[in-house]
């Protein structure tokens, strides 16, 4: 039995191929891939702790933080989640030096195949790490812009002609029809040669650029069996989600009698069993 507060899921791709390992204090992982169609137990302690202070909390929010390090941190502002009611320039920055770190780098925007194709963006070094805890099949990078504030600008424009969203039950009922990521990229092109010179034009050349020599990025989950219907399990009705590991995807581990968003459960002290 190993011990610790639950973090998201470490993630890494071998080839094509996603691997999964559970994080506990942060330091430690358990690699999950090999308990596939075996048995596992993740028991909740009852306690929960912040991520960011670590004091004693009842609820937590925003994966993994008490209340107040909601209100304070960066990494909890608005502009996190919409990258484009970024405030930076106004130097009401709730922590210059983290963004200077974390938005204040250039960003990809990409095209992902998870329920369907969505846009979506991340810092570069979050790739494929950002892809594969969306459960995407195929990806690809079509802007680079110079920071999430330009980044969050192009997606806001690109979303009149493509989803944003992902619908995580579709996404967990089975492999996702294959499209053409490539022809999908053209067509927006070609739908926002106008948002492009607005946005060239009031934020300056070096804003963002086309990205023409990446390809699609596929990605295959350790999956043995999908479920037919998608039933979520929940750690605070039930704190000990057992049973046979049938498949991990997103940040989803798929068990034979429904599925658990381990993200969800950041924070949470567990005990693991295998």
């Amino acid at each position: 039995m190993t011990k610790g507060h639950l973090r998201k899921m470490h993630t890494e791709l071998d080839g094509d191929k996603a691997t999964y390992a559970l994080v506990l204090n942060d330091n430690i992982r358990i690699p999950l891939n090999e308990h596939i169609n075996k048995s596992i137990a993740l028991r909740h302690t009852g306690e929960i702790h912040c991520r960011q202070c670590g004091r004693k909390i009842k609820k937590s929010y925003n994966e993994g933080y008490c209340f107040p390090c909601v209100r304070s941190l960066a990494a909890c502002d608005i502009c996190i989640v919409r990258p484009e009611l970024c405030h930076f320039d106004k130097g009401t920055c709730r922590d210059p030096q983290w963004a200077q770190g974390h938005c204040m780098q250039e960003h990809i925007v990409y095209l992902a195949n998870s329920s369907g194709i969505k846009v979506g963006l991340t810092r570069h070094s979050q790739i494929p790490t950002r892809w594969i805890d969306q459960g995407a099949g195929a990806a690809l990078p079509i802007y680079k812009a110079s920071n999430r504030y330009q980044a969050g600008l192009l997606e806001v424009a690109i979303k009149a002609f493509a989803n944003d969203k992902t619908n995580w039950r579709r996404m967990l009922k089975g492999p996702i029809q294959e499209m053409d990521l490539v022809a999908e990229r053209d067509r927006i092109w070609s739908l926002m040669q106008e948002n492009e010179k607005q946005l060239l034009d009031t934020h300056g050349t070096q804003s963002f650029k086309h990205l023409t020599d990446n390809r699609v990025q596929f990605i295959n989950y350790p999956v043995a069996r999908y479920p037919e219907k998608v039933t979520s399990l929940n750690m605070d009705k039930t704190p000990t989600i057992a049973g046979i590991l049938t498949g991990i995807k997103g940040q989803y581990l798929i068990f034979d009698s429904g599925v658990i968003n381990v993200r969800k459960y950041t924070s949470y002290k567990i005990e693991f069993d295998a």
